[in-house]
C-alpha cells in the first residue's frame, strides 16, 4: 500500500471522526428533545463511519495500529481532515448548515467511492451513503426553516452561510494525495465533485432565501494538515482519555 493510500483513507476517516466528536457537544444542549437525539444519532453514525476507515487504514499500514490508536495518539498534525469540520459549533442554525455543506459533498463522494477498485472501501461507501442521505436530509429541512423562518432565524442564518462557505473551497482542493488517489482508481478526484455539490446545494439554499457569498481566493488546508487553532483544543478534549490512562482497558 501506497503512503498515499494510506493518507486518502485517513482524509476519509478523519472527516467524519471530526465532525462526529463536533456534534457529539450538542448532547445535551439541543434546542429540543428531538432535535438533542437527532445530532447525537448523526454523531453515533459519523464516528462509526470513521471507526469502519481507521480499522481499515490501520490494517492496511502494516505496523499495529488499530482505530483507538490512530484515533486518541496522533497528533495534530497528522489528522487529514477538512477545516470546516473542526470550527466550533456556534448556534443551532449553524450546526445544521455545515452538516448540510458537508453532507451534500459527502453524498456524491460515497456514492463515487463505491465505484473503486478497492472492495473493502467501496463497501463502507455503500454503508455511509445509506446514513449520509438521512443527514443530508434533517440537514436541508432545518437550513429551509430557519433560512426562510423569522428576521432572526434568517439573519443568522445568513451570517453563519457567510463565514462557513469560504472553508468549502477545501473540500474541492485537488493535491498530490487526491490526484494519486484518483489515477490509481481508488477515489474520485476532489475538484470532480463541486459540480454535483452545487447542484445540490444551490437550489436550496435559494429556498431557504440565504445569498450565496462571494467567491475569495482564500484556501484552508487541514487535508494537508494545517489546522486552525480550534484543532487542538477539540482534540484535547477527545484524547484525554486515552493520553491520561495510556493503554487503558475497560
Amino acid at each position: 500500500m501506497s503512503p498515499a493510500h494510506f493518507d486518502y483513507l485517513l482524509r476519509l476517516a478523519d472527516n467524519p471522526l471530526i465532525l462526529g466528536q463536533r456534534l457529539a457537544q450538542w448532547c445535551g444542549h439541543g434546542p429540543v428533545l428531538e432535535e438533542d437525539l437527532a445530532l447525537a444519532n448523526t454523531a453515533l453514525d459519523l464516528i462509526g463511519q470513521a471507526r469502519l476507515l481507521l480499522t481499515y487504514a490501520g490494517a492496511c499500514e502494516g505496523k499495529g495500529r488499530d482505530e483507538d490508536q490512530l484515533a486518541f495518539l496522533r497528533g495534530e498534525r497528522a489528522f487529514r481532515n477538512w477545516t470546516l469540520v473542526e470550527l466550533p459549533n456556534g448556534d443551532f442554525g449553524r450546526s445544521v448548515l455545515r452538516n448540510f455543506l458537508y453532507s451534500a459533498c459527502q453524498l456524491h463522494r460515497w456514492d463515487g467511492l463505491q465505484q473503486v477498485r478497492d472492495a473493502q472501501l467501496a463497501g463502507i461507501a455503500a454503508k455511509s451513503l445509506t446514513e449520509t442521505r438521512y443527514h443530508l436530509r434533517h440537514a436541508s429541512d432545518w437550513v429551509v426553516r430557519l433560512g426562510d423562518g423569522t428576521e432572526e432565524s434568517h439573519a443568522r442564518m445568513q451570517t453563519a452561510l457567510d463565514q462557513l462557505w469560504p472553508y468549502t473551497a477545501e473540500l474541492f482542493h485537488d493535491d498530490a494525495v487526491e490526484n494519486d488517489a484518483a489515477a490509481a482508481g481508488i477515489g474520485p478526484a476532489a475538484s470532480s465533485l463541486r459540480a454535483p455539490w452545487e447542484a445540490t446545494v444551490r437550489p436550496l439554499l435559494a429556498e431557504a432565501t440565504l445569498a450565496i457569498p462571494a467567491g475569495t481566493p482564500f484556501l484552508s488546508r487541514g487535508k494537508q494538515g494545517l489546522h486552525s487553532e480550534h484543532m487542538g483544543h477539540l482534540l484535547a478534549e477527545m484524547q484525554s482519555m486515552q493520553r491520561s490512562f495510556p493503554g487503558a482497558r475497560w
